[in-house]
């Protein structure tokens, strides 16, 4: 697969995979993002992987030029191959499906000719790809979702959604780890955190994981949060 290079700003480079998101391009991206961290280029400040692309962000007040910077990575990324499926951790997030904590569960099922049950049974009964952290702090954008619990975004957002709620947009799902604005379908919550900035890696999962929901009641959900508490 062929690699493209274009600066971002005055202290930044894009690294590019492919034309369009697929398999390749998001393992080759993976790749990509872990060689260069692991490389440790003197200067570089930050390695953000998304869908397609690697910024790597370096201190161009510190004498690193854009030339000089995309040379290191085509010299870095000659030999690169895509990483191998399976590579990362496989980790399993309980979720209390519907009622206040999933308020758009039944949208999601009408939506879809399902009942709420059948929702419930796919969504958990899919493994998930990582495939990247953003948009907020430990957001994870899950690939994978089958098709037929698709739905699309709210026409107006909500101001606020809850920490740790689970949501559908279009054929991708993902969790908000904290409070912030949104637009998904909502249609769970899990009791655990996602965002951790007290710890060295602050997102509890990675690009290259695997992620399976598991359902839980309201009693499981609630027992989960306060053992949560207890150990804050």
């Amino acid at each position: 697969m062929e690699l493209n290079y274009h600066p971002l700003g005055d202290g930044a480079i894009v690294v590019t995979a492919g034309e369009s998101i697929s398999e390749e391009s998001t393992a080759m991206v993976r790749a990509i993002a872990e060689t260069i961290t692991r490389a440790e280029i003197p200067g570089v400040s930050d390695v953000i992987q998304a869908y397609i692309t690697v910024t790597v962000c370096y201190e161009a007040d510190g004498g690193m030029t854009y030339s000089a910077m995309e040379r290191k990575l085509r010299e870095l990324l000659s030999d690169i191959r895509p990483a191998g499926k399976g590579d990362g951790r496989t980790v399993e997030i309980p979720v209390c499906y519907g009622g206040e904590f999933g308020p758009d569960l039944a949208f999601v099922a009408e939506h879809n000719g399902l009942t709420e049950e059948e929702v419930i049974r796919i969504h958990s009964g899919t493994t998930y790809d990582v495939k990247m952290i953003g948009f907020a702090p430990g957001f994870p954008f899950l690939g994978g979702m089958d098709e037929r619990i698709a739905a699309p975004r709210r026409p107006s957002p909500r101001l606020e959604i809850p920490a740790r709620t689970v949501g559908i947009a279009g054929a991708q799902t993902g969790v908000y780890p904290i409070g912030t604005p949104g637009g998904w379908q909502l249609i769970g919550r899990t009791p655990i955190e996602l965002f951790l900035p007290d710890e060295e890696i602050p997102s509890l999962l990675r690009p290259g994981d695997q992620v399976r929901f598991r359902p839980i009641s309201t009693d499981e959900y609630l027992q989960m949060e306060a053992d949560r508490h207890a150990h804050d």
